[in-house]
C-alpha cells in the first residue's frame, strides 16, 4: 500500500462541498484552517504539495446572490470571476501563518491537450514548486466553455499529477473509498482497501456519487485513477470532511488506494518515446556523453537541425553517424533551434531577441 510518509510530491483534490457551505454559500473556514495544517505537515518533511481546488463558482454564487438552481454559462462564468478572488485569498490567509506562499494557477483542457501550452504549464508549476510555493489549481471557469473543459476536478487533478510528476494523488471525497456498489443503497457493498489493477469488473462497479453535491461521481474518480496510475502516481479516495483529512489518511482512515504502475519518471519517458518525431537534432560527441550522464541537451552541442517542428513537438536526437540516441520534446521551434545551434546558452537572448530556456531539450523531457 502507498504511504504518504515517503511521498516526494502530492496533489490533493478538494471539492466544493468540502470547502463551501451549500446552504449559506460561505467558506468553511475551520475546515480550511485544519487542511492548512495538513499542508504544513507535508511541507515540513520536504514534500511538494499542489492543491486542486473547486469552490470559485460556489463562493461567487453566494456573493452575487445567484439562485441555488443550475446556472447558465454566463452566470457560472460571472460567479467564477468573483469567486476566484475569494478562493485564492482564503488559501493565502490559511497558509500564510505557516510561512507558506501560495499561487493561483487557472487552467483549461487545452493547456494539457496542446503540447506547447502543456510545456508552459509544466514549467510554471515546476518553478513554483522549486521555489517552495503551494500552487492552488482550478479550472478557469471564467473563460472555459464545454468544448475546452475538463468538466470535473477529479480528472483535472489526475492530469495535474502527471504534469507535475507527482507520486501521490489524494481525492478528498464524500465517500471513504471505492465500493463494489453504492453503500448508501446497498448494505452489502464492500469497500476495497487496495486496487492493483482497474479491471472491467471494477469499472462495472462504478456508479455516480451519493451526495449530489459535486459534478464528479465514482465514474470520474475511476477515470482519474486510470490516468494517474498509468503515469506512475498512486491515488487514494478518502472521505474529506474530517478535520485534517490528510493526517487522518496517514493514520489509517478508511480509503481505497490505487497502485501506481511504475514511477512518474518512467511513465513520462515511455510517453515521450511513443510519439512520432517531427524532426531531429544532430549532436557532437561531447553532447552525446553529457546526455548519457543524464544532462540536458544544450545548443552548444548541436551541429545540425533537421525537419520543421514547433515548440513541444517530439524530435529525435542522433549522433554524427545517424545513430539514434533518444527522443525529446523541443524547447524551441526548428527555426529558432537552427539559429542558436552551436552557441552557448548565454548567447540565446542576443541571437533570438528574447531570454529563452537554456536547453534545447530539458533532461526531464527526454527519453534515451
Amino acid at each position: 500500500m502507498a504511504t504518504l510518509k515517503t511521498a516526494k510530491r502530492v496533489v490533493v483534490k478538494i471539492g466544493s462541498a468540502l470547502l463551501v457551505d451549500r446552504s449559506t454559500g460561505l467558506l468553511k473556514a475551520d475546515w480550511l484552517k485544519a487542511l492548512a495544517e495538513d499542508v504544513a505537515m507535508l511541507k515540513a518533511r520536504c514534500t511538494d504539495v499542489v492543491l486542486v481546488s473547486s469552490g470559485s463558482i460556489a463562493l461567487g454564487r453566494g456573493a452575487l446572490g445567484l439562485p441555488a438552481s443550475d446556472l447558465t454559462l454566463d452566470q457560472s462564468q460571472a460567479a467564477a470571476a468573483v469567486g476566484q478572488i475569494r478562493l485564492a485569498r482564503a488559501y493565502e490567509e490559511a497558509l500564510a501563518p505557516h510561512g507558506i506562499t501560495t499561487a493561483q494557477v487557472l487552467v483549461t483542457l487545452e493547456d494539457s491537450a496542446n503540447r506547447r501550452r502543456y510545456l508552459n504549464s509544466r514549467a510554471t508549476l515546476d518553478q513554483l514548486l522549486t521555489l517552495g510555493v503551494v500552487p492552488i489549481v482550478n479550472e478557469n471557469d471564467t473563460v472555459a466553455t464545454d468544448e475546452i473543459r475538463y468538466g470535473d476536478n477529479d480528472r483535472l487533478a489526475a492530469q495535474i499529477a502527471l504534469t507535475t510528476g507527482a507520486d501521490h494523488l489524494i481525492l478528498l471525497s464524500d465517500v471513504d473509498g471505492f465500493y463494489s456498489a453504492n453503500p448508501m443503497t446497498d448494505p452489502s457493498a464492500k469497500r476495497f482497501e487496495v486496487i492493483e489493477t482497474i479491471t472491467p469488473e471494477i469499472e462495472d462497479m462504478a456508479g455516480e456519487g451519493v451526495s449530489g453535491l459535486s459534478k464528479g461521481g465514482m465514474i470520474t474518480k475511476l477515470m482519474a485513477a486510470k490516468t494517474a496510475t498509468a503515469g506512475g502516481c498512486a491515488m487514494a479516495i478518502t472521505e474529506g470532511s474530517a478535520i485534517r483529512p490528510v493526517q487522518a489518511l496517514e493514520n489509517g482512515a478508511n480509503a481505497t488506494w490505487f497502485t501506481a504502475q511504475g514511477t512518474p519518471q518512467l511513465a513520462r519517458k515511455r510517453w515521450i518515446n511513443s510519439m512520432k518525431p517531427q524532426g531531429a537534432l544532430v549532436v557532437d560527441a561531447g553532447a552525446a556523453r553529457a546526455l548519457a550522464a543524464g544532462k540536458s541537451l544544450l545548443p552548444a552541442g548541436v551541429t545540425a537541425v533537421n525537419g520543421d517542428f514547433s515548440r513541444g513537438d517530439p524530435i529525435e536526437i542522433t549522433d554524427s553517424t545517424g545513430h539514434r540516441l533518444g527522443q525529446g520534446l523541443a524547447a524551441y521551434t526548428s527555426k529558432d533551434a537552427a539559429k542558436i545551434k552551436g552557441h552557448h546558452s548565454r548567447e540565446i537572448e542576443d541571437i533570438l531577441g528574447y531570454p529563452g530556456r537554456a536547453a534545447l531539450i530539458h533532461r526531464d523531457d527526454m527519453a534515451l
